[in-house]
């Protein structure tokens, strides 16, 4: 197993020649981050943005929806590279696609791939469709920045405080402010730290901080908490539900983080959060998130294989899906699949 020289530990092999063949010949770039934005996405798009720019390669950096930037996230370095949708060019040389396990996850934008003339995808998702024309995977990769982070050493681009604030973001929020970590999350942290920038404040703006309706919202949404103790062969299952009319005035990011708190019970293995799109009736997004019995036990439920299922994808720990029907019928759909 080769060994990252910027991290000093052992990394599973990920062959970035082609990638960065593509990369070194582009005139211009497309960079699309998937729908409902996270820290990761962003963090890795504008990361990759900020690098082509200081190596004078034009570069869009876009996502379908919502319409704008979840507002932790306005702060990041590389920001004046976001287009809206309708800017994004029909067609351009290279398309990359980061953080998304499937085209679906592009969302309205799936249809400038047709334009591209090579596409790339960098992605940590297990479930990855490997949609691209070039496909860059590592599954066990803690967050696609830190894929990105192995890209720019293999690329010699050196990561200076900007580029490091956003695979910061992307680690830190991917990570669960480091509880789910690999060997070298924790060196990759302190090269990106070493660069001066302030770990704290960006991980207090991204995870730690929420406006004032965020607290009624919270207390409506765990109203509607219930616990299936026998669900999933006896691990349990916790669940809550988001409706349209629970998050009048909130923000999207404020709506993610009701899993967090779901997930910390712990008569349950596995916890969901059930979300009502705003505007499409009978639509949900579902998060889902799952744990080990105990330390070492490796006995978590792989909640990625029943996303995959149900239409969805993700991680062994976290993983998501968009379904359809009524509240009842949704959560009758999970509870068949868990067992």
């Amino acid at each position: 197993m080769p060994v990252d020289p910027g991290r000093g530990v052992a990394v599973d092999a990920v062959d970035f020649g082609p990638a960065l063949a593509a990369l070194n010949a582009a005139r211009s770039v497309t960079v699309l981050c998937h729908v409902q934005p996270d820290a990761d996405t962003i963090g890795s798009g504008l990361a990759l943005a900020l690098v082509l720019h200081r190596r004078g390669v034009p570069v869009w950096v876009s996502f379908a929806e919502p319409a704008e930037l979840p507002a932790t996230m306005r702060t990041l370095p590389g920001v004046q590279h976001l287009v809206p949708p309708a800017d994004v060019p029909a067609e351009v040389d290279l398309l990359v696609s980061v953080d998304c396990g499937s085209a679906g996850r592009l969302g309205a934008l799936a249809d400038r791939l047709a334009g591209a003339r090579t596409t790339v995808v960098f992605d940590h998702h297990r479930s990855n469709t490997r949609f691209g024309t070039i496909n860059v995977i590592d599954a066990s990769a803690e967050s696609t920045t830190s894929l990105i982070a192995r890209l720019l050493d293999s690329w010699q681009e050196p990561i200076d405080a900007e580029v490091a604030h956003c695979l910061y973001a992307g680690l830190v929020t991917d990570t669960g402010s480091f509880r789910w970590v690999r060997p070298g999350t924790h060196h990759l942290a302190e090269r990106l730290l070493a660069t001066g920038i302030d770990g704290a404040e960006i991980t207090r703006s991204l995870m730690d901080t929420h406006p004032f309706g965020w607290l009624p919202m919270l207390s409506r949404v765990l109203g509607s908490a219930r616990l299936e103790p026998q669900a999933g062969g006896g691990t349990g299952l916790v669940y809550a539900i988001v409706r349209r009319e629970d998050v009048d005035g909130v923000r999207s990011e404020e709506v993610e983080s009701v899993v967090d708190i779901v997930r910390t019970t712990s008569e349950a293995g596995v916890a969901a959060v059930f979300k009502e799109s705003r505007t499409i009736p009978d639509r949900w997004t579902v998060s889902l998130r799952s744990r080990d019995s105990a330390p070492g036990a490796q006995d978590g439920v792989d909640v990625a294989t029943v996303a995959t299922s149900l239409g969805g994808g993700g991680h062994r720990f976290a993983a998501g899906y968009t379904t359809h029907g009524t509240s009842e019928s949704v959560v009758a759909a999970l509870l068949a699949e868990l067992g």
